[in-house]
């Protein structure tokens, strides 16, 4: 193979705010200049050049060297003005040869202006290529991809080719007959007849083509669209039909905004390819991008890592075997059409696959692609929480359940995993316990009536209120049913204003108490409630575990809100004797102590309440979650009898504060199986001895490694608590980056305003912050990917890992979750310290 010879490229940005960061590369290095006094090339330049694309090795080990060049003008801007553009381009390019290069490759509208490169070329006397052969390869590429995953025969389906006969939906509409497919040809005919247009194929491929003038005319159930016009802007996602692809080629963009969430249309960035893992862009410390490049310059790298100093890709007519050869020669050297992409944005086979529905209507029934995975993930993502999928997605979270037993779920596909998570406290039990499930069948088949709460006294709901009176600490007399944790907290919140005629309430920072107005007001984390202000007047924050702090605002108080042990918080236990004395200054203060169990109540602590290891007598006890075993919302908020009394004991209080769903005896029909089946199997006696094997197996495996800053917890209520400083690596980032560049650029940094300065300090520590979040959610999800165990972090304090699973755990499920945490710390060794090393494979 002849050597690799030198490559120059010239490039235009592709928004007006890409153009602005050329702009600003541009003054950027006119600062750089001069601080390290290079002396510029006298003369107007017209161009930019990218620093960060010089050298390329291939994944064949070729290697060639060069440079990027940006025009600072866009399609648009350069299509307005051609004459001056065409001047412009050969004008940058003739600058390009004479740096040395021997190959010029032009991009999108540098070649359109240039007549597809033959004009510039002329004027160059320099090998040019438009790149067009290798865009089209990749364009096409990545059509025929979406049309595999959607299971689409070329020969039942039609395709739009928005921009014939330009050089790229000429060549693309030659690749798509040879397949099979029979295109729609949208083009600008004008004063054109028929046959001049269609001249351009074979005379044998007429009949299988349609010419019309506008997308609006296409075929009956034409869904894939390759839009390579030169105008852009001529395809709105909005009108086209359900379940379409659009394969955009075009500069400007054909599609120029993204479709609306929901709608069905997917949006391919065209022609792009991205570099594998062996391929390396760059020079020492900074590695330049990879990753979806660019056909035109992709084919330009390409040509010049095979030493081919030829004219390539010019002219309207772009031969077919060409094409093809090209983008063999890019995938030898490891430039490939995949992954996907979507305005910059990755696109999953799954994000294909949603939309097979639109293609296969017939299969719509039971059992049908797309699964309930790719269903559920679609209705997630576009009428759930859009935001929240794609953060799954990122994390490998986006999976779907369709079975559950015990400490197990498992997908639609048959694999188990094993839930640590036990719905953030509801599965106790763990995954539909047959005596729980039992029960309510049994309630269902004898057709016993649920609501009948306020027009008659519920006969279970009524029950369940005595067995929970019998069973919670100190002395409860009442019971208020709901259906949900946060209700369960805005009634005592009620309950203690207007019992005490006061208005004060008092509760811990970094305390979790649920998402309603009320239940907000007394939860600990700002990140919480700052977008609902303002909240509840009169609410007060201690420190937990502070006793003077709480002593100083106690007096006239209605209440004292408190969690035995902080979860979401990040199981953060109390110290000895502190709930003990908070009991005592409210019970002075005439306060109410509220003891928030929801997530610590029915077995999880190792007690059936965690008040228990304390002795406590609570005023007003909050509990739900698992008091259904996880099966039915339920909430339940027990008082003293005096403290009820006072707030709803007459005649025209009694209905003060009521619920349409709380109180039904369906939900209390799980809530006496949940006790009877605590009680009978010994659960919270379980979770203690299990609980405290998990933590000694947990201490042992992560000693060695200090990025596990704690193993804390109590029952089967554990974390494990990362270091997350990362204090310092943004700056040292940047003192080597200033240090290592050409020219003094700490003087220049030195130069910036104050507030610029400030302001990137800022940055770099949320940076730092963000890295030690990232952490732990690294570990969550290479222990579920990895080693089929769900985790997750907690809600106030992400660089903590809830361990949470159903008090069901056997002592052989704890084990093997502390060697799957055993080998992820293994994984992620080099952020231990050396003490921790160890050869490989021992």
């Amino acid at each position: 193979m002849p050597p690799p010879v030198r490559f120059g490229f010239l490039a235009h940005p592709v928004s007006p705010g890409h153009r602005n960061q050329v702009r600003a590369l541009d003054l950027f290095g006119r600062l750089l200049d001069e601080h390290r006094g290079a002396a510029r090339d006298p003369g107007v330049r017209h161009s930019v050049p990218l620093p960060l694309f010089t050298s390329v090795v291939s994944a064949a080990g070729a290697r060639c060297a060069g440079e990027v060049r940006y025009l600072p003008y866009t399609a648009g801007q350069l299509l307005r003005r051609p004459t001056a553009a065409r001047a412009m381009v050969a004008e940058e390019a003739a600058r390009l040869r004479d740096a040395g290069a021997r190959l010029i490759g032009l991009g999108g509208a540098t070649s359109i202006v240039g007549d597809r490169g033959e004009w510039t070329a002329r004027q160059v006397g320099t090998p040019v290529t438009s790149g067009n052969s290798l865009t089209v390869y990749a364009a096409h590429q990545e059509l025929l991809h979406v049309a595999r995953l959607l299971e689409l025969k070329p020969e039942d389906t039609r395709v739009a080719v928005v921009g014939y006969p330009g050089s790229i939906g000429l060549a693309m509409t030659r690749l798509l007959l040879a397949d099979g497919f029979a295109p729609d040809l949208v083009c600008r005919r004008g004063n054109r007849a028929p046959s001049a247009l269609l001249a351009h194929l074979d005379p044998r491929d007429h009949g299988r083509v349609r010419l019309i003038d506008d997308v609006s005319q296409c075929s009956a159930g034409t869904r894939l669209f390759v839009a390579a016009s030169s105008v852009g802007g001529l395809l709105d996602p909005e009108r086209l039909p359900p379940g379409s692809v659009v394969i955009d080629v075009a500069l400007p963009r054909d599609v120029p905004v993204p479709p609306r969430a929901g709608s069905d249309v997917l949006v391919v960035d065209g022609g792009l390819v991205s570099g594998s893992a062996e391929v390396t862009v760059g020079d020492g410390d900074l590695p330049g991008p990879t990753q979806q490049l660019n056909g035109c310059l992709a084919e330009t790298v390409v040509l010049a890592l095979e030493g081919r100093a030829e004219s390539f890709s010019l002219g309207r007519d772009l031969p077919v075997d060409r094409v093809r050869a090209v983008g063999e020669l890019a995938a030898r050297h490891g430039f490939l059409p995949l992954p996907l992409a979507s305005f910059g944005r990755p696109v999953r086979d799954e994000d294909v696959l949603r939309l097979a529905r639109h293609h296969h209507p017939a299969r719509g029934g039971p059992g049908a692609a797309p699964g309930v995975t790719e269903l559920t993930r679609r209705r997630f993502r576009e009428r759930v929480n859009p935001p929240m999928a794609r953060l799954f997605g990122a994390h490998g979270l986006d999976r779907v359940f369709t079975r559950g037993r015990g400490c197990t779920l498992t997908t639609e596909d048959g694999t188990d995993y094993l839930d640590f998570v036990a719905g953030y406290g509801c599965l106790n039990l763990g995954h539909n316990h047959p005596e729980v499930t039992g029960r309510l069948r049994e309630f269902l088949d004898r057709g016993a009536p649920s609501f009948v709460q306020y027009v008659s006294m519920p006969e279970q709901a009524a029950e369940l209120a005595e067995r929970l009176c019998a069973v919670a600490p100190g002395r409860p007399e009442r019971v208020f049913f709901c259906n949900s944790g946060t209700e369960a907290v805005e009634a005592a919140l009620k309950a203690a204003r207007a019992a005490t005629g006061r208005g004060r309430l008092v509760h811990a920072e970094n305390s979790y108490h649920g998402k309603t107005l009320g239940a907000l007001s007394v939860t600990g984390r700002d990140r919480h409630r700052a977008p609902f202000g303002p909240l509840l007047p009169e609410t007060v924050a201690v420190p937990y575990g502070d006793l003077d702090a709480l002593a100083a605002v106690i007096d006239g108080a209605a209440a004292f809100v408190v969690e035995p042990v902080q979860g979401e918080g990040g199981v953060v236990l109390p110290p000895p004797g502190y709930l003990t004395a908070a009991r005592e200054l409210c019970r002075r203060a005439g306060a109410a102590f509220v003891l928030d169990e929801i997530q610590t109540g029915l077995g999880r602590t190792g007690r059936l309440f965690a008040a228990e290891h304390d002795g406590l007598d609570p005023d007003v006890l909050c509990v739900a979650k698992s008091l259904s075993g996880g099966l039915v919302p339920i909430g339940a908020t027990l008082f003293r009898g005096d403290l009820w009394d006072a707030a709803y004991g007459s005649t025209d209080r009694s209905t003060l504060h009521s619920s349409t769903f709380g109180g039904g005896n369906f939900a209390a029909v799980a809530g006496l199986a949940t006790l009877d089946v605590l009680a009978a199997e010994r659960l919270p006696e379980h979770a203690a001895a299990v609980g405290e094997h998990l933590r000694g197996r947990l201490r042992a495996v992560c000693e060695p490694y200090g990025f596990v800053k704690e193993v804390r917890g109590i029952g089967l209520m554990t974390a494990l608590e990362f270091d997350r400083d990362f204090s310092g690596a943004v700056s040292s980032l940047t003192g080597e980056l200033l240090t290592r560049l050409p020219g003094d650029l700490h003087a220049l940094a030195d130069w910036l305003p104050d507030d610029l300065r400030t302001a990137l300090r800022r940055a770099g520590t949320a940076v730092e912050s963000t890295l030690g979040d990232l952490m732990c959610l690294r570990f969550v999800s290479a222990l579920a990917r990895d080693h089929r165990i769900l985790t997750f972090v907690t809600a106030n304090r992400t660089q903590v890992m809830r361990i949470q699973p159903p008090l069901v755990l056997s002592p052989a499920e704890a084990d093997r979750f502390a060697d799957g945490v055993e080998a992820v710390c293994r994984e992620l060794a080099l952020h231990a310290d050396l003490d921790a090393w160890r050869p490989s494979g021992s």
